[in-house]
């Protein structure tokens, strides 16, 4: 019996360029080619650029991918902290910068939960890095844990933002 095929909703991220021309863009690229080595690429968000959380100072290339597989979750995390590590991703230190991180956000088998991987990823719901390249890549997908589809989500994000004020004007 052949194994089912799972969906994966993915995010990239990358603020460390590992040299002139494999820049966080490119390492983006890079790591969308190999996943594609194990799982059917669906679709791939363009790549948008946002300022990092956290003590790191470099801009972000984030982005994200739908694919499908047969991996189950725990093989797909391994899979994908193996493609992490050949583009030189070290975990040093949290939030700081890193060549490549790839993270599983949504999966077609609703939530799962083991001591080293939660999907949905716990916080993805409040990052804009996240949901703007996301909702490009699977604007239906619905969250399983408040059914809102990520079209939806993004758009109470951007409503959450607040709003700059104008300095005062000279009289």
């Amino acid at each position: 019996m052949a194994e089912p095929f799972h969906l994966y909703a993915l995010a990239l991220g990358s603020n460390r360029p590992l040299s002139a021309r494999r820049t966080p863009p490119r390492l983006l690229a890079e790591a969308t080619v190999l996943i594609g080595d194990r799982a059917r690429v669906l679709a791939v968000s363009p790549t948008i650029f946002t300022p990092p959380l956290g003590p790191s100072t470099r801009i972000f290339a984030n982005g994200a991918l739908l694919v499908e597989s047969a991996l189950p979750p725990p093989a797909m995390l391994a899979f994908l902290q193996s493609i992490e590590n050949r583009l030189g991703r070290r975990r040093h230190r949290r939030w700081g910068a890193r060549s490549v991180d790839i993270d599983i956000i949504l999966w077609s088998g609703g939530c799962w939960r083991s001591r080293t991987l939660t999907i949905p990823h716990a916080a993805f719901r409040n990052r804009y890095f996240v949901l703007t390249p996301l909702r490009a890549t699977a604007p239906g997908w619905r969250d399983p844990h408040t059914g809102l589809a990520i079209r939806h989500l993004h758009a109470r994000l951007q409503k959450a933002k607040p709003k700059v004020d104008q300095p005062p004007r000279p009289h």
